[in-house]
């Protein structure tokens, strides 16, 4: 069999992986499968998080699973594996309509694949300073965000097949276009986000150097007809002295060598290879200027403290924003699989550094009471995992409370009771805890035609209210509810705590 078959049976085995993960990422059909594997097993995900938080997460060393044989093999990942390539080699295929000469020509090492060298350099840098961006590029979170914010909502309004209820998230269109660029990119360069924009790809190109395998030419056999370019996927100069940062290991070019000239060899003879990435030192160095930079000009807004916007409402079990930028990776594993559609992603909400990362939008959704699960499929632990028990306030747990993502907020102004005279308890009955949070107050008033009437005017408790939003999603003034949840209250900040402390006595 040759071996370029067994390759493309790997690529369709993980690809259909991925998205059956994909598809039971949701309530009703996760049942204990691993969905966050791809995200655990990215080597990006597990140096840049390791890097911000000083402490490597406990799921993320899957990640040895492609750095052990990435010093052995080369890139395999990019090739055999990765989900994101195999998209962009099938795009290239279908709508490849060049000629043999124009294939050989577009398949030679260029000096813009470096960037990616300097992408990596500027992601790393960053993460050194506590702030994580690895995810706005790297290919595992950037297929799993495209899919979940763009692909299957748009799967899902044509077939009405993927979720029990439909699913819309802001910002979609931008997500979607960015994914249609970076596939629309093959057209004027094969493979051309990973050859010049995925950091991910940089990474183990960095690692590859040290391969014990890779492809070696014998120059005596060799004519130097150049086939062995025509459906090279890495443009890693087989016909010449192989760039093994740069090659993919996807073994067309032996099977195009008409004359056998190239096979994969260990150890092969020192000389006829090119070990390091093609960098210029001084764009190493300004890259990772850039990098150290992004943190404190992203900190200085004060969007993390002081200046924290009212609407960055996190999920439940959250960890405290500084750490939580430390460790999202912006997959929207959390989106994906909330059953409500209350989670959404952010654009500049939460400032640049939080570009992606999950928050509640309640009149999108709200949060469900009984649910954890967006914590049980987040790959790096910015989301917790909590116990029922822990998030409800009960059992062992009761002592500390409930887990509170906000408190919600009357508009005197917009509210039915308040400044319409018109009966309305919608609030108060959709109140999932108990006791409610929202409670009332009877009055009798005259309205402007001097008739009496008798309103439940509503108020909130803000030690019973948790944030879920509920109140605010069902509230009848549906422009701008009359009641909204903030952020202010959320239990993973003491800075952003409510209610002063009880005075002793």
């Amino acid at each position: 069999m040759r071996i370029t078959k067994v390759r493309v049976a790997f690529q369709a085995f993980f690809l259909g992986l991925f998205l059956f993960f994909l598809f039971v990422t949701q309530f009703g059909y996760l049942k204990g499968y691993p969905v966050s594997l791809f995200l655990e097993m990215d080597p990006l995900v597990a140096v840049a998080t390791t890097i911000t938080t000083r402490a490597l997460y406990r799921g993320l060393l899957w990640s040895l699973v492609i750095i052990l044989p990435t010093l052995l093999l080369g890139r395999f990942f990019c090739n055999w594996i990765c989900p994101f390539g195999a998209v962009h080699q099938f795009v290239g295929w279908l709508f490849n309509r060049r000629t043999v000469r124009e294939r050989i020509e577009s398949n030679r090492y260029r000096g813009m694949y470096a960037v990616k060298y300097y992408l990596l350099l500027f992601i790393l840098a960053a993460a050194v300073m506590g702030t994580l961006q690895s995810g706005l590029l790297d290919p595992i979170p950037t297929v799993y965000r495209s899919f979940t914010v763009a692909v299957l909502p748009t799967v899902n309004l044509a077939t009405e097949a993927v979720y029990v209820r439909p699913h819309e998230h802001q910002f979609a269109w931008l997500v979607g276009f960015l994914l249609v660029l970076f596939l629309g990119l093959n057209l004027a360069l094969p493979r051309f986000f990973c050859r010049v924009l995925c950091p991910l790809g940089a990474l183990l190109g960095v690692l590859a150097r040290f391969s014990l395998w890779r492809i070696e030419r014998d120059p005596d056999q060799c004519t130097d007809c150049g086939l062995c370019l025509q459906t090279c996927e890495g443009a890693a100069d087989p016909q010449a002295n192989l760039r093994k940062s740069e090659c993919v290991v996807c073994f067309n070019c032996l099977e195009d060598c008409p004359q056998g000239a190239l096979s994969f060899r260990f150890l092969p003879p020192l000389g006829h290879e090119v070990t390091n990435p093609d960098w210029n030192r001084r764009r190493l160095v300004f890259a990772g200027l850039l990098g150290a930079l992004c943190y404190p000009f992203a900190r200085i807004s004060g969007d993390v403290g002081k200046n924290f916007k009212k609407e960055v409402i996190r999920p439940p079990g959250s960890v405290a924003e500084p750490e939580f930028l430390a460790r999202c990776i912006k997959c929207e594993q959390c989106i994906r699989v909330c059953p409500t559609n209350v989670l959404q992603p952010a654009l500049f909400e939460a400032g640049i550094e939080g570009l992606w990362t999950p928050i509640l939008n309640m009149r999108m959704g709200y949060c469900e009471l009984n649910c954890t699960l967006c914590g049980h499929v987040c790959p790096t632990g910015a989301i917790q995992r909590l116990p029922l028990e822990q998030k409800l306030g009960l059992g062992e747990f009761a002592p500390e409370g409930p887990v509170k993502v906000g408190t919600a907020f009357y508009d005197r102004g917009r509210c039915l009771p308040w400044a319409m005279d018109t009966p309305c308890v919608v609030c108060e009955e959709v109140c999932p805890v108990s006791p409610k949070a929202i409670f009332h107050r009877e009055v009798e008033i005259v309205n402007r035609w001097g008739k009496k009437v008798k309103l439940n005017r509503p108020y909130v408790d803000p030690e019973r209210c948790i944030g879920c939003g509920i109140c605010e999603h069902e509230c009848p003034v549906k422009d701008h509810p009359a009641i909204r949840v903030t952020a202010i209250g959320e239990t993973r900040s003491r800075e952003r705590s409510l209610l002063l402390p009880a005075r002793e006595t």
